[in-house]
């Protein structure tokens, strides 16, 4: 069965990098362009692994998470946060809020395709 990543990403040029640079990896690549359809996605198909931007319009990425830890139904699915914020406060909002990977933009596709790797080996 071909495994299902997710993109929660406002900006629809970054999406669509995103989106090109995964489907290599031969998963299925979905998206969402805020945190409620993202989550409206989440539970309606069960994805992998979801790669989830921070400033989301409306439910920003913080509450995406929280929200998806804190149901049962999809607290297993794995997060790979991707924000604009560099800060090293970030990467441990991140970590305490229940992402199992972090990465900052810019991102160079080659390092986005192997942290979205080793998320859907394990």
């Amino acid at each position: 069965m071909e495994q299902h990543v997710l993109v929660i990403e406002d900006s629809a040029s970054v999406r669509r990098l995103i989106e090109v640079c995964l489907r290599v990896l031969g998963v299925e690549v979905t998206s969402a362009e805020d945190g409620v359809s993202g989550l409206d996605a989440i539970r309606g198909t069960k994805p992998d692994a979801v790669v989830l931007d921070i400033g989301l319009p409306g439910l920003d990425g913080w509450e995406v998470l929280r929200q998806l830890r804190d149901d049962q139904e999809t607290s297993s699915i794995k997060v790979l946060v991707l924000t604009a914020h560099a800060q090293p406060e970030m990467a441990d909002k991140a970590a305490k809020g229940g992402a199992d990977s972090f990465m900052t933009k810019p991102f160079r596709p080659l390092d986005l395709r192997v942290q979205v790797e080793k998320l859907l080996a394990g």
